[in-house]
């Protein structure tokens, strides 16, 4: 049987010949806050409408080279902020997925990659840590510790001028912790930190907490939904990364051991969208993975071809996983939109795309590439 060189996978991919690099993983700061991590929304921004809430959600957003692509991202997040119709879904804050800077978590780039192209967004931002906001620049002439810029600007016990943002007007986030949960009055929404390596690493005092906070989420159903975010993918089918199987292995045994599952997974550290659900046997359970990766970094990561010798897909760990859609050409970001009815939380994912990969001309609107309605 010949290959067909034209066709892209419809599953997730593991990666042949990936070398090792666990030895890149830093022990995580000191927590500004108490255990077990919350911050609730209403002490940050209040939410006017306790039936609906609509945020947006992205990763990857910083660059070396160039930040011309996320500057276009951010502008038609704004777009949304300033619609002229009123709905009660304009956006409320960002929920960033990790790497907000390239490519070693420096103070020194976060004016550049965060705080100019973000000036005129509106909304709060918080943030899970990416690999790159974790590592470690082994040239740097500045000596610090893996995560002491980014929890200066989102992890800070009181909101003030980032002393490294060029006296920026937005103010530092008060996150109590690098994984954290926000509480809000449709979601919990509970963010991971996977560390430095290509594939993450959860340790097991933060796999106790991630237990701990889907049981007492749990708890709250169904009046909240129950949010999962992590930086590293644990589905992906692209040809730079792969799926991470200790992501895998760490969350479906997770969910197993409690029986407590969450009403969706969002990632991103692939630089693309991809859209995923994971069918369970037996339960009849269908969770969605969503990988959002593609909120600014010039580089973009394929889809990879069944003919690609380097990746397989026949794993048991993929059984019942399939890629629903995939945008792999296209910068975008997320809007979510939450609301409560009678029957329950509906939870509603929109990924919006710039027209096309190589063009940064502003004056440009994002068009909805995909959207995903779940009723929980």
């Amino acid at each position: 049987m010949k290959s067909d060189f034209s066709k892209k996978f419809s599953k997730p991919v593991f990666k042949r010949d990936v070398p090792d690099d666990t030895f890149k993983y830093q022990p995580a700061p000191k927590p500004s806050g108490k255990y077990p991590y919350h911050l609730d929304l209403e002490s940050v921004d209040p939410v006017p409408d306790q039936n609906k809430l609509a945020f947006h959600m992205v990763g990857d957003t910083g660059s070396i080279r160039t930040p011309d692509f996320q500057k276009l991202v951010v502008g038609e997040m704004v777009k949304q902020f300033e619609a002229t119709e009123r709905t009660g879904y304009e956006p409320q804050f960002l929920f960033h997925l990790g790497d907000v800077v390239y490519n070693f978590g420096e103070a020194s780039q976060y004016q550049r990659q965060f705080f100019e192209p973000y000036q005129q967004y509106p909304g709060p931002i918080f943030a899970i840590p990416g690999n790159h906001d974790s590592d470690i620049n082994p040239d740097s002439r500045v000596r610090y510790h893996s995560l002491d810029a980014f929890t200066a600007v989102f992890c800070d016990t009181e909101r003030r001028t980032v002393p490294f943002s060029g006296n920026a007007q937005r103010k530092s986030m008060v996150q109590p912790n690098v994984y954290w949960t926000l509480l809000t009055p449709l979601a919990n929404i509970i963010g991971m930190y996977s560390n430095v390596p290509k594939f993450g690493v959860v340790t097991d005092e933060q796999r106790d907490w991630l237990v701990h906070e889907l049981k007492r989420a749990d708890s709250e159903r169904p009046d909240k939904a129950v949010i999962l975010c992590l930086h590293h993918s644990p589905y992906s089918a692209d040809i730079n990364h792969g799926s991470s199987m200790p992501m895998i292995e760490l969350l479906e045994g997770v969910f197993e051991e409690t029986g407590i599952y969450p009403d969706i997974v969002f990632s991103g550290h692939v630089h693309n969208y991809q859209r995923f659900s994971r069918h369970y046997k037996g339960s009849g359970r269908v969770l969605p993975f969503i990988v959002a990766g593609s909120g600014g970094y010039d580089e973009l990561h394929p889809v990879a071809y069944t003919s690609d010798y380097r990746f397989r897909s026949d794993l048991p760990e993929f059984d019942g996983v399939n890629l629903e859609y995939s945008c792999d050409t296209k910068h975008g970001f997320l809007k979510v939109l939450l609301e409560r009815t009678a029957g329950g939380i509906t939870i509603t994912v929109e990924f919006y795309a710039l027209p096309h990969e190589r063009r940064t001309e502003p004056g440009v609107n994002a068009s909805l590439e995909d959207r995903l309605v779940l009723k929980v």
